[in-house]
């Protein structure tokens, strides 16, 4: 199965309380809101689809700075601000970034959802060791 049946069939998952795609200020955009994936009760793949075709000659490398709001079964709420790092390859327009994490207050004893997903920041750097 390709990459765009894996993320078709994942998509499924998406849980509707996702922010946004960040502005289109930034070097990179997202090429769509996070998506946000349960593999546990309290275990979670965050996926952010980049759109670097402003760095497709020399590609790029950044990050993404989130925050992810997260709620227990038992009403706990919890707010972390997270960052997963990314690189867009040269002659690629695109890429993903994929963070696991983990939300609970008591290691794995509790059901936790994530109430939404907002992106902060994105930064994008060109590869100095290529010339466009």
């Amino acid at each position: 199965m390709n990459i765009k049946g894996i993320v078709g069939i994942l998509a499924a998952t998406l849980f509707s309380g996702v922010a946004p795609a960040a502005p289109a200020t930034h070097p990179v955009e997202l090429t769509q809101s996070p998506l946000v994936m349960r593999l546990d009760k309290d275990e979670f793949r965050i996926a952010f689809g980049i759109n670097g075709e402003r760095f497709a000659a020399t590609g790029c490398t950044g990050s993404i700075r989130y925050r992810v709001n997260w709620r227990t079964a038992t009403g706990d709420l919890g707010s972390e601000l997270k960052q997963v790092r990314y690189t867009v390859a040269p002659g690629s327009t695109r890429t993903i970034a994929v963070d696991r994490q983990f939300f609970d207050t008591a290691e794995g004893a509790n059901t936790t959802d994530v109430v939404n997903v907002s992106v902060k920041s994105i930064s994008c750097r060109p590869n100095p060791s290529i010339k466009p």
